[in-house]
């Protein structure tokens, strides 16, 4: 059955809209990001190991820009912004202009739920590397209390994300709690690419947290490592 002209562009909107929230402009980053002179030199010395980068203030407390179960210290000049992934839904269901078409409703929480759930976390805060010069988010995804362990929660997270490849996970210790992370590759079927990206995964009282870095290349996401390896080493359990 063919699909009218009508419905094609209540779903494309709805693709734009979801897409949107965990994205931000990502085509408007494209043309207007471009990397300042001090991020193009930290990519030069960039590694997996400490890089020098300046604090651009703690995440995750009460008040602060996104209450996580874990606080952090974001890089310089990075933004933080709260997912609302209740909200997210709602907005995905009234896309379509008040659509009752029970399709387009069940078509937009397909799509929000792809986007707002990975594995067992949900989107909860990104933190946005644009205004310092790079094209790419820190993500950061909380679950409920439960048995799973970080290297589980982990494991899991990497499966949701598909198309991944030579998986390296290792532990780590930071602020009395002990984590896994992971460095991978991620192959993009649709622009035909792979590239690396690193996550870490901790598990708390209030439940496991996972903490995301991709970018739009490997270089980018080389460039952003010293803005992850400082949230890995200041991470906290919020009190």
């Amino acid at each position: 059955m063919l699909v009218g002209a009508g419905q094609v562009r209540r779903r494309l909107a709805q693709v734009a809209l979801l897409a949107g929230m965990l994205t931000g402009c990502a085509g408007a980053a494209e043309g207007e990001a471009k990397p300042s002179a001090s991020a193009s030199a930290s990519a030069g010395a960039a590694s997996d190991s400490d890089t020098a980068v300046k604090t651009g203030g703690t995440i995750g407390a009460a008040g602060s820009a996104c209450e996580l179960p874990v606080t952090f210290d974001i890089a310089e000049y990075w933004e933080a912004e709260a997912v609302d992934a209740g909200e997210g839904k709602e907005k995905a269901t009234d896309s379509g202009g008040g659509s009752a078409d029970p399709e387009d409703n069940e078509l937009a929480q397909e799509i929000a739920d792809a986007l707002l759930h990975q594995g067992p976390v949900t989107a909860a805060c990104e933190v946005d590397a644009k205004p310092a010069g790079n094209i790419g988010f820190l993500r950061v995804w909380t679950g409920e209390p439960g048995s799973d362990d970080a290297r589980g929660v982990l494991e899991a997270f990497v499966a949701a994300e598909k198309n991944t490849s030579k998986a390296k996970y290792s532990t780590f210790t930071a602020g009395g709690l002990s984590g896994v992370e992971v460095r991978y590759l991620y192959t993009s079927k649709l622009l035909e690419e792979t590239k690396e990206e690193s996550a870490l995964a901790v598990t708390t009282e209030k439940g496991p947290v996972v903490i995301h870095l991709g970018g739009m290349d490997t270089e980018e996401h080389r460039q952003m490592l010293p803005a992850y390896e400082l949230a890995k080493r200041t991470l906290r359990a919020t009190a």
